[in-house]
């Protein structure tokens, strides 16, 4: 049977039609092959959420975002978003969506799911939606404190640099290299010291305490005793000299002890101190010479 050319033509589109609605649902994720339960989710901020965006489930991509309207009639009421998951997935009761914004721009849709381990939402069934602040909401509330941060960090550069700049600064560095310089010079005199002079004070000490010990071995061998025995004797003696010197009885104890016998000395030396200063001053009277002969001697005048 002869077709006609317009039939074959028409048919060739046909084909190539449904090729690119295949293709085109292909790439936007739609399995046509397989049914998809639907399920709504109401959100007051869609946050550039678009149409055939992938939900997950926990990290796990389990369908795509099929629909999103708005109620033009009733601006501010939030946005529809149904998507498209597989058959048969049970989403149960306490699970919520959650919308992530991308650091770069987008946004993914994801179930969170809950733990009801009996009820769970029907086919068509609206789930609700949690607020996410995501990642660029916590980068927006730390800017404000990154502002602050850095503007510190500004204040604290430029008190920094005017203490840099100080003199006083310079002079205290100058101070603080000549203090290096000092402890250097001192840490090397220290290594002199313990290198040469230590070991021979050490040499030194050694000797001093073994001449302690000589010493002390000297000391024990002394009979201490005896010794002590002599001192005691002659400690006895000087205590009986004592005793004879504060006595009467003896030559020297008068002497010392009877104040009769020192005024007697003491007369004595005056008249001999006065007798010898006047044969100083008149010799004539005590002594008589001549050369030519012996005269006759003059009464001495009394």
């Amino acid at each position: 049977m002869n077709i006609p050319r317009e039939a074959k033509i028409g048919l060739i589109g046909i084909i190539a039609l449904a090729l690119l609605y295949f293709t085109v649902k292909f790439l936007q994720g739609v399995n046509i092959f397989s049914q998809q339960d639907v399920y709504y989710i109401k959100f007051h901020n869609a946050k550039a959420l678009a149409k055939s965006s992938p939900v997950y489930a926990d990290g796990y991509n389990v369908g795509i975002v099929s629909a999103i309207s708005y109620d033009y009639a009733n601006p501010g009421t939030g946005v529809i978003v149904e998507i498209a998951v597989e058959d048969g997935m049970r989403i149960p009761y306490g699970t919520t969506a959650v919308l992530d914004e991308a650091m770069l721009g987008g946004c993914t849709l994801n179930l969170m799911m809950g733990t009801s381990p009996v009820e769970r939402f029907a086919v068509g069934d609206t789930i609700p939606a949690a607020d996410n602040n995501g990642l660029m909401a916590t980068v927006a509330g730390i800017v404000p404190k990154l502002e602050a941060t850095l503007s510190k960090v500004d204040t604290l550069l430029s008190n920094l640099s005017d203490v840099i700049t100080d003199p006083n600064v310079q002079r205290i560095l100058a101070n603080a290299e000549a203090l290096t310089a000092n402890l250097d010079k001192s840490s090397r005199n220290l290594n002199t010291l313990l290198e040469k002079d230590l070991p021979h004070m050490a040499q030194t000490f050694d000797s001093a305490g073994k001449n302690i010990v000589t010493l002390t071995d000297k000391l024990n061998r002394i009979d201490m005793e005896g010794t002590m025995a002599k001192v005691d004797g002659t400690m006895a003696n000087v205590n009986r000299m004592t005793e004879r010197l504060n006595s009467k009885d003896n030559s020297i104890g008068l002497l010392l002890n009877d104040t009769a016998i020192y005024c007697g000395l003491n007369r004595t030396v005056n008249g001999a101190s006065a007798l010898v200063e006047d044969l100083k001053a008149n010799p004539k009277r005590y002594v008589h010479f001549s050369v030519f002969g012996r005269k006759e001697k003059k009464p001495v005048e009394q």
